[in-house]
């Protein structure tokens, strides 16, 4: 929502102040409602302190299949696009949907097509979203397609939630340990410093790495801190640069453990959207240009490239898939059987299913593998810094015995 200054005129006198509004023709409305006859308005140039940040898609995938979930219905009611997309903006709990969805309802109110207004809004509907609903438009099911677009998006969030549910827990556990580690160099280990030193003999490998550990944690935590913010700037860079997303995307897809799990929903991902278009009579060189720019790989977005130009040139779709790794036998086998078949489709969404539910076991198998692991890891660390301080103690008790 934007902020407009205004100067108007009411019953009581002159008026000025502030108000919240989709537009500016919106923020007139909201006054003369009032009974203020607006003289002047401007809108109030957004600044850090005053703009919404967000990281991310601004809308969460959840929100966004509830609000297709009951556009749907709203539409199978009977209830027209406009009003539908009214309703729908003051029951969404998302700020950003609701601010968009006001824009949208303003432009459906001047005769603009759903598909149009929702270009405009390039973060909020996705490529897939805005062609599919122009499918829909053309066709006159758009019923139909918003529920094909909620399966869609459904299945991408079960998936997704899956991956987030896998990685969460090892991800937790890393932090917890480096906050015990952090905890134990910094505020256990140095009451024992003057102890050893007393003792005068000399003490364990082991003691003096963890010793010297604490002295550099306490001197220079700093470098630790500005190391870890580093580390993140530099991913966030890395993954907004397309030309270096491509080696760390690569790097994942090769990690061991995790990278088949990646590979496989991101297969999942790329042949469901494929299928979604290709059932709502998206042209396949959009279709394939679309999922270009939402698959969120870009090794697996080269490749796809790569196959447009070859179907641009009259060969097959399957061919650059197959002189790549990152492409199974069994996607390319399929696609190949449905462009034969003419049921492109469907053997899509057959291959859809199946790599997303080898992500959900894989995904089950990965955390029933990674909790004992992490817990041993956790121990081991530890482990270590309690060894390191007790060896010694037992040679100073056997001294003093």
């Amino acid at each position: 929502m934007a902020r407009f200054k205004y100067q108007g005129r009411a019953k009581s006198g002159k008026k000025s102040g502030i108000v919240t509004a989709a537009s500016k023709r919106e923020a007139v409305v909201q006054l003369r409602d009032k009974g203020i006859k607006v003289l002047e308005i401007s809108e109030i140039p957004e600044t850090l302190l005053t703009k919404e940040l967000t990281l991310g898609n601004p809308v969460k995938l959840h929100d966004f299949v509830i609000y297709l979930r009951q556009f749907a219905t709203l539409i199978r009611a009977g209830i027209s696009i406009v009003e539908a997309t009214s309703i729908l903006a003051e029951q969404t709990e998302s700020k950003s949907l609701k601010r968009a969805l006001l824009l949208v309802e303003q432009d459906l109110r001047e005769g603009t097509p759903l598909s149009t207004a929702a270009a405009k809004h390039k973060k909020i509907f996705s490529s897939m979203f805005v062609n599919m609903i122009r499918a829909g438009e053309a066709g006159g099911n758009m019923d139909e397609t918003l529920e094909k677009l909620a399966v869609h998006f459904e299945k991408q969030h079960f998936t997704k939630q899956k991956i987030v549910s896998a990685l969460a827990y090892p991800v937790a556990v890393a932090i917890i340990a480096i906050g015990v580690v952090i905890f134990l160099l910094v505020s256990v280990v140095p009451t024992f410093v003057d102890m050893f030193k007393d003792f005068g003999g000399e003490l364990p490998a082991i003691t003096k790495f963890v010793l010297n550990a604490s002295s550099f944690m306490q001197k220079f935590w700093w470098l630790v801190v500005l190391f870890m913010v580093a580390c993140f700037v530099a991913i966030i860079l890395i993954r907004n640069n397309k030309s270096t997303k491509y080696y760390l995307d690569y790097f994942l897809l090769k990690m061991p453990i995790f990278g088949k799990m990646l590979q496989k929903a991101a297969l999942a991902r790329m042949t469901r959207t494929l299928s979604s278009l290709f059932a709502s009579s998206v042209p396949i060189l959009q279709a394939l240009s679309i999922v270009e720019s939402i698959v969120e790989n870009e090794v697996i977005a080269k490749v796809i490239v790569k196959s447009r130009h070859s179907l641009e040139q009259g060969r097959s779709l399957t061919e650059p898939m197959k002189e790549h790794w990152v492409f199974p036998p069994l996607i390319t086998q399929m696609i190949a059987i449905g462009e034969q078949t003419g049921a492109l489709d469907s053997m899509l969404a057959k291959v859809a299913d199946f790599y997303e539910r080898e992500v959900e076991s894989a995904t089950d198998r990965l955390k029933s593998l990674i909790e004992p692991l992490m817990i041993v890891l956790l121990a081991g660390l530890v482990g270590t810094i309690v060894t390191s301080i007790m060896i010694p103690m037992f040679d100073i008790f056997q001294h003093v015995g």
